[in-house]
C-alpha cells in the first residue's frame, strides 16, 4: 500500500492531472453515448468508492478532507458529477427517442402541478430539512476560525476562500489584470451570454445533447475543467508555498521548487540567438505579439473554415467571432499552463515597462 502511495504521488503533477482531465473530457463528449451507460458508469462509481475509501487511511488525506473547510467542496463534487451525469443521460436518451420516433422523456412524464400548494408545501419542506441538517453541522464540524489577524505573521500557505481558488490558481500563469479581472470576466460573461449567441431552439424545454454538443462542451470544459478543477487542485493538492502536493504526501513547510521561469523573449533571443535582449520594446517583443494577434486575429477565420465550418454556417458573423474569442480566450490558460508545465514559460509578451505582461 505504501509503495502505491509513493506511485500515485509520483505521477500527481498538476501536467498529468491537468492534461488526464483534458482527455477524458474529450472522450467524454466524443463517445457520450457510451460514458453514460450503466454498463460503464456502474465500474465507475465502485472503482472511485474504492479508491475513496482506499485514500481515507491515509492520515494526510484524510485529514485533509474532514478539515471542516473542505467538506463542503467534496459534497460539491459529488453532487456535481452526479447531476452533470444524469442531465447528459437523459439528453442521449432523448437523442436516442428522436431517432426511433418516439416521444421524449418530457413528453411521456408529465408531471405538471399546481405552484400552490404543491410546489410551495415541497419548498417548505426542503426549506426546513436544510435548516436542521445545517444546525446539526455546525455543532458536528467546529468552524474554521483561526486566531486575530495578525499583520506580521502571514500564514504558509495563505489561500483565498474556497470558491476564489480557481481565481488563486490563474494567478500562477498569468498577471493580476488578467488572472483577476479578464479571465473571470470573460468566463462568468461568456458562460451567461453562450444561450444568446447561440440561439438554437434545439433542446429548449428537452434534455439533448447530440444537437448541442458543441455548445454543451463548450459550457462543461468551462465549468467543470476551467473552475471546477483548479478549484480542487488549490484546495487539496496546493500547500505551503504555493507548492504542489501529491494527495498522500504531507505538506512540507520547507519544500522549495528551483524553477526558472522565462520569458517568450528571453528564450529566443538570449537562449536560441544567443545575444542580448533588444532595447526597442517592439522588437523585443515582436515575436510575442505577433503569437498573440495570431491567436486572436488570424486562428477565428481559419476555425471557420474547418473544425467550426458548420457553426460558422448556423451563427452570424458577429456571434461567431465573438464565440470564437470567448472560446479562445478560454483555451488560452490550459494553453499557459502547458507551456509553463513544460518549459517554464512565463509570459508571451513581457512589457514591464508599462505593467503589461501576457
Amino acid at each position: 500500500m505504501e509503495a502505491l502511495r509513493h506511485t500515485i504521488n509520483a505521477f500527481a503533477t498538476p501536467t498529468t492531472i491537468y492534461l488526464s482531465s483534458v482527455a477524458l473530457f474529450a472522450i467524454a463528449m466524443w463517445k457520450m453515448e457510451i460514458v453514460v451507460k450503466p454498463l460503464v458508469m456502474i465500474p465507475v462509481v465502485i472503482v472511485t468508492v474504492l479508491g475513496t475509501i482506499f485514500a481515507l487511511t491515509d492520515d494526510h488525506f484524510f485529514k485533509l478532507v474532514t478539515l471542516p473547510d473542505n467538506i463542503p467542496i467534496t459534497i460539491m463534487l459529488a453532487t456535481v458529477g452526479y447531476f452533470t451525469w444524469y442531465a447528459l443521460k437523459k439528453g442521449v436518451e432523448n437523442d436516442k427517442r428522436l431517432s426511433e420516433n418516439r416521444p421524449l422523456i418530457e413528453q411521456e412524464q408529465d408531471r405538471r402541478v399546481m405552484t400552490w400548494p404543491n410546489l410551495v408545501y415541497i419548498e417548505f419542506i426542503c426549506l426546513i430539512a436544510i435548516t436542521v441538517f445545517l444546525i446539526f453541522w455546525s455543532i458536528g464540524f467546529q468552524a474554521p476560525l483561526e486566531e486575530p489577524a495578525n499583520p506580521t505573521v502571514t500564514p504558509n500557505p495563505a489561500k483565498a476562500p474556497w470558491y476564489f481558488l480557481g481565481l488563486q490558481e490563474m494567478l500562477v500563469y498569468f498577471d493580476p489584470w488578467l488572472a483577476g479581472v479578464v479571465f473571470p470576466g470573460l468566463i462568468v460573461v461568456g458562460l451567461m451570454a453562450l444561450p444568446y449567441i447561440d440561439p438554437n431552439p434545439k433542446g429548449n424545454g428537452y434534455y439533448s445533447f447530440k444537437d448541442r454538443r458543441l455548445v454543451i462542451g463548450y459550457y462543461l470544459f468551462g465549468f467543470l475543467i476551467q473552475w471546477v478543477l483548479l478549484i480542487v487542485l488549490g484546495t487539496f493538492m496546493r500547500g505551503p508555498g504555493w507548492s504542489f502536493f501529491g494527495p498522500f504526501q504531507e505538506w512540507d513547510p520547507h519544500k522549495v521548487e528551483a524553477l526558472t521561469n522565462i520569458n517568450l523573449s528571453e528564450l529566443l533571443w538570449v537562449k536560441l540567438l544567443n545575444i542580448g535582449l533588444p532595447k526597442n520594446i517592439l522588437l523585443r517583443e515582436g515575436v510575442g505579439i505577433v503569437v498573440v494577434l495570431g491567436y486572436l486575429v488570424a486562428l477565428p477565420p481559419l476555425l471557420a473554415k474547418t473544425i467550426f465550418k458548420k457553426l460558422y454556417q448556423e451563427l452570424s458573423f458577429i456571434r461567431f467571432q465573438i464565440m470564437c474569442f470567448l472560446f479562445l480566450a478560454m483555451l488560452s490558460l490550459p494553453i499557459k499552463m502547458i507551456l509553463r508545465w513544460t518549459i517554464n514559460l512565463k509570459y508571451i509578451v513581457a512589457i514591464p515597462e508599462f505593467f503589461f505582461n501576457i
